[in-house]
């Protein structure tokens, strides 16, 4: 599988969490569009089909990132 860079998975973060503070999902036809195509972007940038476990294993990624970090389990 390709990976894509830190940088773009940063940016498709900022994007998303923007998106969301703006409440775009409740927002024009464009702004929902807008939020749907960065959350299937950050889908496929990491290789999961829900946008939540996206976010994790895009931060996760990040330069920074605790190779311990454990958030990805379930309790």
């Amino acid at each position: 599988m390709l990976l894509a860079h830190p940088v773009v998975l940063k940016n498709l973060i900022e994007q998303y969490e923007t998106l969301r503070a703006l409440h775009a999902e409740s927002g024009t036809s464009e702004a929902r569009q807008r939020m749907e195509d960065v959350a299937y972007t950050l889908c496929v940038s990491t290789g999961t089909r829900d946008t939540e476990a996206a976010l994790v294993a895009a931060r996760h990624r990040l330069p920074g990132a605790r190779t311990e970090d454990d958030s990805l389990l379930t309790t």
